[in-house]
């Protein structure tokens, strides 16, 4: 019998393989090291964000300016055209 699927209650990190329950704060801030590690290696267009066309036009906007401004490349996709 499958095990049945529980909803994560906070953010998990992996060390070593191995993940492990960590802060809000640890968690955005390997987050925001991972992106900035990509962009430095490999550019601005190697980051990209990919919205939701259901999502609210606020929250497209959002991700629009994160990709724009944070990540500094026009990758982004919210499949509007469907």
């Amino acid at each position: 019998m499958a095990k049945p699927l529980t909803r994560l209650t906070q953010p998990l990190v992996r060390d070593n393989g191995v993940l492990r329950p960590a802060s809000w704060d640890e968690a955005l801030d390997r987050a925001a090291d991972g992106f900035r590690r990509t962009k430095a290696a490999h550019g601005p267009d190697a980051l990209a964000t990919m919205s939701c066309s259901k999502a609210s036009n606020e929250m497209n906007f959002l991700a629009s300016k994160l990709t724009r401004v944070a990540f500094g490349t026009h990758n982004i996709d919210s499949c509007n055209r469907t």
